[in-house]
């Protein structure tokens, strides 16, 4: 993602065809910080470019309060997600062992 952070950087990621191999990766992908990373590496591809002055995101200043609540965010996903996961896992039957 560290590519996606200047404007040059988008456009040569958007013009090899990232956004499908993401899309398809996100499909089948299972674990939550990988899953987290494909999708906000997705919008970063698929969102509007930023405004002057913004072309290299790493160099913007997010406010406290706004990093706090992405944090939040984050954290809730995770959390939201696992518990999915716990849930599916629970309603699945375990596997027989084989014989020998």
């Amino acid at each position: 993602s560290q590519l996606t952070a200047t404007k040059v950087g988008r456009h040569l990621v958007r013009e090899k065809g990232t956004y499908l191999v993401l899309r398809e990766l996100h499909s089948w992908e299972r674990e939550p910080e990988v899953l987290a990373a494909c999708e906000k590496l997705i919008q970063v591809l698929i969102g509007d470019e930023p405004g002057p002055g913004m072309e290299n995101l790493l160099e913007v200043t997010v406010p406290e309060e706004v990093e706090q609540q992405l944090q939040r965010w984050d954290q809730e996903e995770e959390e939201r997600w696992r518990r999915e996961q716990h849930e599916a896992q629970g309603s699945m039957p375990c596997p027989e062992e084989p014989s020998r």
